[in-house]
């Protein structure tokens, strides 16, 4: 059975930083591309970044520059570093794995999800 913890949230000022780490067991990590979604209250869940097994890695226009998205296969961990937050990226953060190498963006392609990791941004 596939576990996903993510850990690494909380109450930062605006223009601070964060990272997020999401630890998985139970599968061949290195295997698997990853995503991060985030999910505001009132709002659809969407894809911040997104990883592939081998590395490659895309980013939601609305953080791009400010997020980065790196794993190390040898920990089976994933990570989130979010720098210059804001008060929009206030939201629930969850961690994904596909069942594909390839980067994923399509939601229906993660079928395994930790229990989410809340970020609060101050203004």
């Amino acid at each position: 059975q596939v576990q996903l913890v993510e850990s690494g949230g909380g109450l930062v000022q605006a223009g601070g930083s964060l990272r997020l780490s999401c630890a998985a067991s139970g599968t061949i990590f290195s295997t698997k591309a990853m995503g991060w979604y985030r999910q505001a209250p009132g709002k659809e869940r969407e894809l911040v970044a997104a990883i592939s097994s081998g590395g490659s890695t895309y980013y939601a226009d609305s953080v791009k520059g400010r997020f980065t998205i790196s794993r190390d296969n040898s920990k089976n961990t994933l990570y989130l570093q979010i720098n210059s937050l804001k008060p929009e990226d206030t939201a629930m953060y969850y961690c994904a794995a596909s069942q594909h190498r390839i980067v994923a963006l399509s939601i229906s392609l993660y079928r395994y999800w930790g229990q989410g990791t809340q970020v609060t941004v101050s203004s």
